[in-house]
């Protein structure tokens, strides 16, 4: 018997659909730091300043999201003011985002469904703060963020400020290694940790301009590799925040979570609330500086194509 696959519930944005129509470049946007990574109004100030921010450099910005079952590649302003809004949206990454479609559901994409749906839009380069990935404690709750398998499957290029501090970096790296993907720092010999500029770990593959990021994403395709890149762009230094001031800080969000039994996709925001807290808004103000200059770099990135 032949299977009869579902039709794809896909929409593009006005301003995405005329750059598809006119070869313009696109960078893809996750949607979960509108709904779940900042605090309401700088969620939705971040959104729209990132999405002029890739403007201003010549490419289009396309927001994803899940809105009552369809994917929307390409969001517009009410669309954004409404996700910050609502309390009724999900965080989706690879185990439930199918589940959102099919159940009518609306929901913000981690950056593992963003990949999946910019992929499905026909967009190589996406904008982020940080990836998820291996969490500190992970050899007991086995707490293993699906960006990283995402990033071995997926054919998109991801640039962020590496990975959120709050995580085991070692391990992340590791599982990185194992499973393929190419951790290129841009600009830098060193891994960066969100806030911060320096990790204590070395940044595995080192590229200095966009082209060159351009042009070792068409061999990877060329030599038929799957899935995607990491593009490790470091905050810049005016806006950072020192490693070793911000380890306190996490350490003690971290405690307090475990304390209070948050665990699975609840963890991050959690953490990240708690340490916005602690370091009296600063942190804040350093991860809409990362996006900013992610987005920067990737709109650059996708006009080298």
């Amino acid at each position: 018997m032949t299977e009869t696959l579902s039709p794809l519930p896909i929409v593009f944005g006005s301003e995405v659909a005329a750059a598809r129509k006119e070869g313009k470049p696109i960078v893809a946007l996750e949607s979960t730091i509108i709904t779940h990574g900042m605090p309401f109004p700088e969620n939705v100030a971040t959104a729209l300043e990132v999405e002029q921010i890739i403007r201003d450099e010549g490419a289009c910005p396309a927001t994803i999201a899940i809105i009552d079952g369809t994917i929307h590649v390409g969001l517009s302003r009410s669309e954004i003011e409404m996700l910050a809004h609502r309390d009724d949206i999900m965080k989706l990454s690879r185990a439930d985002l199918a589940y959102a479609l099919v159940a009518g559901k609306s929901g913000s994409t981690t950056v593992a469904a963003t990949m999946i749906c910019a992929a499905r839009a026909g967009i190589a380069t996406f904008a982020t703060g940080g990836i998820g990935g291996v969490h500190r404690g992970a050899e007991e709750s086995f707490d293993i963020s699906a960006d990283l398998q995402e990033l071995s499957k997926t054919p998109v290029i991801v640039v962020s400020a590496g990975v959120k501090a709050l995580l085991d970096i070692a391990k992340t790296l590791e599982v990185l290694e194992t499973l393929g993907v190419p951790v290129v720092g841009f600009k830098t010999d060193e891994f960066p940790a969100f806030w911060s500029r320096e990790s204590g770990h070395a940044c595995p593959l080192r590229m200095d301009d966009p082209d060159e990021i351009a042009a070792l994403y068409k061999m990877r395709k060329t030599l038929e590799l799957e899935g995607g890149m990491i593009v490790a762009n470091p905050v810049p230094e005016a806006d950072e925040i020192p490693r070793a001031e911000m380890e306190t800080d996490i350490i003690e969000a971290i405690s307090e979570a475990n304390r209070r039994n948050v665990s699975g996709k609840d963890v991050t925001p959690f953490v990240l609330d708690r340490i916005k807290q602690q370091t009296n808004g600063d942190s804040l103000v350093t991860n809409i500086a990362l996006v900013k200059n992610n987005a920067r770099l990737a709109a650059k990135i996708a006009s080298a194509f």
